[in-house]
């Protein structure tokens, strides 16, 4: 039936580690739908998925789904034990302790549901992050599921990629549940909102676009937002009040007490600040100092044509002098990831930076991080030693507090890696600044605010990014097409 619940959390309490996630959360999810699980980075959202999976259990309280209804998780990244899997030993780890005899053309039907070709014996470190997104989501249909869920599948995508995955998921009967912070995708596919609250840690059940939803649940935290400013206004003029009877004596005494007992009733009124009305500060990176004359000169590039590298001398030599942006556009597969990684370790061919350039490095996997330090070893680094209560106060405004500071970045959710990284490179003065796809995981309450510290930024700069909306707030010089070579 295409109204019955398929799954349901009835009061569900779930804490990980020492952090609580959930406080008996309760909604369920029928069968078709396609809804939006929203929520602050670090909130839960990848957590809540482990739980429907059966990854996780909970405290208290019951996850139900429907008697032999099956599930899979497209994940946001490929294990880093399985980036050597050959895509064959890939797809045949989606039925552990099982032979599929059939599995040939099962990965050639659900590769040609994710527009990717690949030969079977290919590694799967080979392949660019956005072909990882697509054989992320081939993993999962291969299990034909009735329920899916996506986490973060546009990460990566290039804009016919995206496309693409939004006509499929609209087109599914499947029931559908999907982590993103790509809004316009959202809204092209949900029908509804399940809005993890990491304040009350509840779930809070929303039918709608989502933009619509998102507009709704924006202006009920500005209401609490204005009724806090009014009671702690109200409550500051009664405690004025109270102290000046207080001092007269007598009566006046009395009043005063009648007073702070009415303040004390308001005081509990109060509704608290929730983490969703916090954003990171506004920030800047600032450049290496001193920069003078061509920072980059690019002769040629190395692009991906048939799975094979091959180098493309360019018409004309593009250069970047001090203020100036590149952005590097191309089809998924197309090689930019693996150029822009040979820029910043100094291997690319045709490319000449200049001398004593300090390069700032965003991956989109994250991997220039050390996963296994701390983030404060991470940022202690960056900034060179220096006082621990800048350092704080300066990771603070990253949204990152004493508990992650202390915490390894394996450890880190896929967003909360994205703002270390950011709040690295504001500590670094690069001189030559290189980002792939640097709004993947993030949040979309913090991405005009990186926005504005990347237009703001003085250095050269080179930028990769599948978000239309997120580039034109960056002021960009020249453009250079790797699929047109």
């Amino acid at each position: 039936m295409a109204n019955e619940v398929i799954l349901r959390f009835n009061e569900v309490t779930f804490v990980y580690g020492k952090k609580p996630i959930l406080d008996e959360a309760t909604f369920s999810v029928r069968r078709g739908a396609k809804i939006t699980l929203m929520g602050q980075n670090g909130a839960g959202k990848s957590t809540m998925f482990r739980l429907v999976m059966g990854d996780l259990h909970p405290e208290e309280g019951d996850v139900i789904i429907e008697s032999g209804m099956t599930k899979a998780l497209a994940r946001q990244v490929i294990p880093r034990d399985q980036l050597g899997f050959t895509v064959r030993a890939f797809f045949e780890a989606a039925f552990p302790g099982k032979k599929i005899y059939d599995i040939e053309p099962r990965i050639k039907k659900v590769l040609e549901v994710v527009n990717i070709a690949a030969p079977f014996d290919r590694e799967l470190k080979s392949f660019s992050g956005g072909q990882q997104a697509r054989l992320l989501l081939a993993y999962a249909l291969i299990q034909d599921p009735d329920l899916l869920l996506l986490d973060e599948p546009t990460n990566n995508l290039d804009p016919a990629g995206i496309a693409h995955l939004a006509q499929f998921i609209k087109d599914s009967k499947k029931t559908v549940i999907i982590i993103s912070h790509d809004a316009d995708f959202l809204n092209a596919v949900s029908d509804g909102v399940l809005y993890l609250d990491s304040f009350t840690r509840k779930v809070e059940q929303y039918v709608g676009n989502y933009f619509d939803v998102v507009k709704e649940i924006t202006a009920r935290l500005e209401r609490e937002r204005m009724k806090r400013v009014r009671i702690e206004k109200d409550i500051q003029h009664r405690k004025d009040q109270a102290n000046f009877f207080a001092q007269k004596g007598g009566h006046m005494r009395d009043v005063a007490k009648k007073m702070w007992n009415k303040i004390d009733e308001l005081e509990e009124d109060i509704p608290e600040s929730r983490q969703e009305d916090r954003t990171i500060r506004q920030f800047a990176i600032l450049p290496q100092p001193e920069l003078t004359g061509v920072i980059i000169e690019i002769d040629s590039v190395s692009v991906v044509k048939n799975h094979k590298p091959m180098s493309k001398k360019l018409s004309k030599p593009v250069t970047l002098k001090k203020g100036e942006r590149l952005q590097l556009v191309g089809p998924n597969g197309i090689g930019k990831t693996t150029f822009l990684e040979a820029l910043a370790t100094g291997k690319a061919k045709g490319v000449t930076i200049a001398p004593d350039i300090t390069i700032g490095y965003y991956r989109q996997d994250f991997s220039t991080l050390d996963f296994d330090a701390t983030v404060w070893d991470t940022l202690s680094r960056a900034m060179k030693g220096g006082d621990h209560e800048k350092l704080r106060s300066h990771a603070a405004g990253f949204l990152i507090d004493a508990e992650l500071l202390r915490a390894k970045i394996g450890s880190l959710s896929e967003g909360q890696k994205g703002l270390v990284a950011f709040a690295e490179l504001s500590l670094q003065q690069p001189g030559l600044l290189i980002l792939d796809e640097p709004t993947n995981h993030i949040n979309f309450r913090h991405l005009p605010i990186i926005a504005k510290a990347l237009d703001r930024y003085e250095g050269a700069m080179i930028l990769v990014s599948h978000m239309a909306e997120f580039v034109k707030q960056i002021r960009i010089d020249q453009g250079l097409d790797l699929g047109n070579l």
